[in-house]
């Protein structure tokens, strides 16, 4: 019978007592039987201890391992927050956060460290060897990283104070996870040698799937941080490549421009100042398309004097501030040629897209602009087809996966591609720099830049000399392009000559016949009064 106080009587006890004597003496006899298929083989539970499957048995009961979780968190919204501050600086770049650089390799460290931090997060509880070992690998990589960003002048200057503090997050962050990884495991154990008695070696199918999924998505991650390694080194390559001309701080000290000069000042009978050629390249490089047939009308004596630069993004010269227009390209040019001393008369030779720029620069020249040189030039009212949505989400497609360097790595190991190919040669357009100056020429063209020539066109001046050649295979395959070719003959009243070159593609200097006639139609233009 049960007391009062829930204590058993004195013959209930007794009871128990004989009980446990009985299963006392049976237990040897137990032992020393031969064991059959009703024997139990593993001796009774002690129920001192928890199932090891039992939720309570978690790393989650020690403060340690909570505050890690809680630190991993924080890191991951800190760097969540940057990653979007970068984003938006791709398109408007906010006060001191510039970089001279194209601005999608800080972005590329910090999508990695936004990545590595969250795998660690999703798969916290569960810590493994091989997401340890892929971390230490990674870790490692952005570490070489970040020496040679800090080791190269070109790339330190390039990538900025924004660019290495990336690196350097992304760096630590890497290896955050490398001990939060450690602190999880060391947790995991204590509390199953606690709760459980020893240390759990086995995994459940759902913990495998889960290290399996966490190891695949790291070797991405490794080999995405190889590929940017292998490109930084490329860059670091390309950066020792010596510009022909100098390299001039415009725009409050911003960013720099390449401008190059070649040939001596000469005067004519009166003591006149003879026009300098001021060159504007096209869609690509002026080293890998104009300088050939410029450089050889500078040797046939058809011009005595010449200038060239790189618009922003383009070549030797560094990414200017977003959002960019063809109107400030031009004042970066101004500023430029001040400082290197050089003065007009300009005869402003353009090609394509950069006749846009040459116009704008006219306008702002006026007095010292002595004639215009308009070779299949993109009119104002097409602008739209360079500022279309699609074209711009493709260009920024391809700048966010640029720092990989794909293209470039198999170019340089299987195609036998220079730095010089890479900096202003046929794969120059594979550059971040190179894909950011795009996109930023994309997002304004309907917008700054047609404001801006459309003003152009209002103050020039009409007596300015003109010249216009024109691709003879764009005029017959575009009729609205045949137009407007014809309403760039009428961008000032003084037209000396239109061509159209019947055989010459829109770069109209690939054939014989369309460089013996631009280099004619030059020195007419140079010597014209």
């Amino acid at each position: 019978m049960v007391s009062l106080w829930g204590s058993k009587n004195g013959n209930d006890q007794q009871h128990e007592d004989d009980s446990a004597n009985e299963d006392s003496s049976r237990q040897p006899s137990r032992q020393g039987r031969e064991a059959d298929e009703r024997t139990r083989l593993l001796p009774p539970r002690n129920h001192g201890y928890l199932d090891p499957d039992d939720p309570a048995v978690s790393p989650y009961n020690l403060f340690s391992v909570r505050a890690v979780r809680f630190v991993g968190v924080l890191l991951l919204v800190i760097s969540f927050i940057w990653w979007v501050l970068l984003l938006v600086s791709i398109f408007v770049s906010p006060p001191a956060m510039h970089s001279r650089g194209s601005g999608f390799f800080d972005f590329s460290f910090t999508t990695l460290t936004v990545g590595n931090l969250l795998i660690g997060l999703l798969f916290f509880s569960i810590p493994s060897r091989p997401m340890e070992i892929s971390s230490l690998i990674i870790a490692a990589f952005l570490l070489l990283d970040m020496i040679i960003i800090l080791a190269v002048q070109r790339l330190r200057s390039e990538e900025g104070w924004v660019g290495i503090a990336s690196v350097i997050w992304a760096t630590a962050m890497a290896l955050y996870n490398v001990m939060s990884d450690r602190v999880v495991a060391w947790g995991k154990k204590e509390e199953e040698e606690r709760l459980t008695g020893r240390q759990e070696t086995r995994r459940t199918l759902r913990e495998w799937c889960a290290v399996m999924t966490a190891t695949f998505i790291m070797v991405i991650m490794i080999i995405i941080t190889i590929l940017l390694t292998a490109t930084l080194m490329l860059r670091s390559r390309d950066a020792s490549l010596k510009p022909p001309g100098e390299r001039y701080l415009v725009d409050g000290d911003k960013y720099k421009l390449h401008l190059a000069c070649l040939g001596d000042i000469t005067y004519d009978d009166k003591g006149k100042r003879n026009p300098t050629v001021l060159v504007e390249a096209g869609e690509l490089p002026f080293e890998d398309t104009m300088d050939d047939w410029i450089y050889g009308a500078f040797k046939n004596g058809t011009i005595d004097r010449y200038c060239y630069y790189d618009r922003p993004g383009f070549a030797w010269s560094d990414n200017a501030p977003s959002p960019h227009s063809a109107g400030m390209t031009s004042d970066a040019l101004s500023e430029a040629l001040a400082k290197a001393g050089e003065q007009g008369p300009w005869v402003l030779v353009s090609a394509g897209v950069g006749s846009i720029y040459s116009r704008i620069f006219s306008s702002r020249h006026a007095r010292d602009v002595h004639g215009l040189f308009l070779i299949d030039g993109l009119h104002e009212d097409l602008l739209h087809r360079i500022a279309s949505p699609t074209r711009g989400f493709v260009l920024w497609g391809r700048g966010i996966i640029s720092p990989l360097g794909y293209d470039r790595l198999l170019g340089a190991i299987f195609k036998g591609r220079t730095r010089e190919d890479r900096v202003y040669g046929k794969s120059a357009y594979q550059a971040g720099k190179f894909i950011k100056a795009k996109l930023q020429e994309n997002l304004v063209a309907n917008s700054l830049t047609k404001n801006e020539i459309s003003q152009a066109r209002n103050i020039q001046t009409p007596n300015t000399p003109l010249v216009v050649v024109s691709s003879g295979i764009e005029v017959r395959r575009d009729n609205e392009w045949e137009r407007k070719q014809e309403d760039l003959t009428k961008v000032t009243d003084n037209l000396i000559s239109w061509e159209v070159v019947n055989k010459a593609p829109h770069r109209v200097w690939l054939t014989l016949e369309g460089r013996t006639i631009l280099e004619k139609r030059l020195g007419e233009l140079v010597r014209a009064k």
